[in-house]
């Protein structure tokens, strides 16, 4: 297990603890570079390291920090060291110092800034691959148990600078809460385990729904969802592709169910980052909008005797064979039946969403419509079962086909 140690109190005790507990561990130290005498903090954590016989690997920041507060671009980069040691270190898991002060911390701030119920659980005991092992210990034990190891940890002056909200949280509002109200920061941690709990419950729901994400999930069962579930699954299908920055707010929540309540087919939403929600018919899909480009076919032919492919349509020999795309009035005769019916209609009963319909590729015979893939072929054009008959099949291209080894290939872009 790869610990993630600063060198202060919380860090330090969980190094120390897993190390007498006898679990094999490996040290990861991030120097932020961001005050005078890192430098020395990172050479007293080698020291210790070193007299446990743990393994170190330490970093140092040496690019600028994001625009915005220092804190959060801070931890956005002590987060990347840390996935880069875990590879480097080839372990799957980090563990991290926070504690139940923590834990009520970050509840508090969640809730100053109008978070939800994931907020109120001020932080999970484990997200991806890192985990938190002393949630369920208050910094007051932390202390004694480095007291009685005869164990001086690093003192960070930043955690007493009243700039940071988390800071004037610590020491200014939950000490006047707690002597308003005794006992009140041990009820908050109880509010936010209960808060992770019914969370976890959200989750489990939203994940049945999407699975891993982002692929599409069914409109039915959104629909037959709470509204609770059905939220966390918009958000799971969001994070799936954006990892979880920015979060969908309200608004974003508010609009996409309506998308799935009184939506149409091929009715869209765009969501922050460049991420597009479609409703089709049956399921709504959460991908990358540049995903949703329309794509390039080719159509290419060979004669056959007559396979069972599955991709594939046969034509009559001698068809001069071209693709295209919809344009008003195209009708065709649709196997088995024969019957000449509308284009529209048969795209209709297929279900094949609005956006769709107008880049759909179709196949024409002598200028006339004969083949809809995956939909229907017209019944003058195919040939029967088994006879010598012109294969034929669309496929996407990364690039379009203009050259064509047969005189009945052709390109749609």
């Amino acid at each position: 297990m790869l610990v993630a140690i600063s060198g202060g109190p919380d860090s330090t005790a969980l190094l120390l603890a897993l190390h007498d507990a006898g679990i094999p561990v490996v040290a990861a130290h991030f120097d932020h570079a961001l005050r005078a005498g890192s430098a020395q903090e990172a050479d007293q954590v080698a020291r210790l390291c070193a007299e446990l016989g743990v393994q170190l690997l330490s970093g140092r920041r040496s690019a600028p920090l994001a625009n915005g507060s220092v804190q959060a671009a801070a931890r956005t980069a002590r987060y990347r060291f840390l996935e880069e040691a875990l590879a480097s270190a080839g372990l799957a898991t980090a563990a991290l110092g926070h504690t139940a002060d923590d834990l009520v911390e970050g509840a508090l701030l969640h809730l100053l800034r109008g978070a939800g119920l994931a907020g109120m659980r001020g932080m999970p005991a484990r997200r991806g691959p890192f985990v938190r092992p002393l949630l369920g210990c208050w910094r007051t034990e932390v202390e004694a148990y480095l007291a009685e190891r005869g164990v001086e940890p690093i003192r960070d002056p930043s955690n007493r600078d009243l700039r940071y909200a988390r800071v004037r949280v610590r020491h200014q509002l939950l000490p006047r809460l707690e002597a308003d109200r005794p006992g009140l920061t041990r009820r908050l941690y109880g509010a936010a385990l209960g808060a992770a709990r019914m969370q976890a419950e959200l989750e489990s729901g939203a994940a049945r729904l999407a699975g891993a994400g982002p692929g599409p999930v069914s409109l039915r069962a959104l629909r037959e969802a709470s509204p609770a579930v059905r939220a966390e699954t918009f958000r799971r299908l969001y994070g799936a592709l954006t990892e979880d920055r920015p979060g969908l707010d309200r608004r974003h929540l508010a609009a996409l169910e309506q998308l799935v309540a009184e939506g149409r087919s091929g009715d869209g939403l765009d969501l922050p980052r460049g991420i597009r929600a479609r409703r089709g018919y049956e399921v709504l899909e959460v991908t990358p909008a540049d995903l949703l480009a329309d794509p390039q076919f080719t159509l290419r032919t060979r004669p056959c005797d007559g396979c069972g492919s599955g991709t594939a349509a046969h034509f009559r020999p001698g068809a001069a064979l071209r693709l295209g795309t919809r344009r008003p009035g195209l009708r065709m005769r649709p196997l088995p039946g024969g019957r000449t019916r509308k284009l529209q209609d048969i795209l209709v009963d297929a279900k094949v969403p609005r956006h769709l319909r107008d880049s759909l590729p179709l196949v024409f015979a002598d200028g006339e419509l004969a083949w809809v893939p995956g939909v229907a072929l017209d019944s003058r054009w195919a040939s029967a079962r088994g006879a010598s008959s012109i294969h034929a099949e669309v496929v996407e291209a990364s690039e379009p086909l203009l050259e064509s080894d047969s005189p009945t290939q052709g390109v749609f872009s």
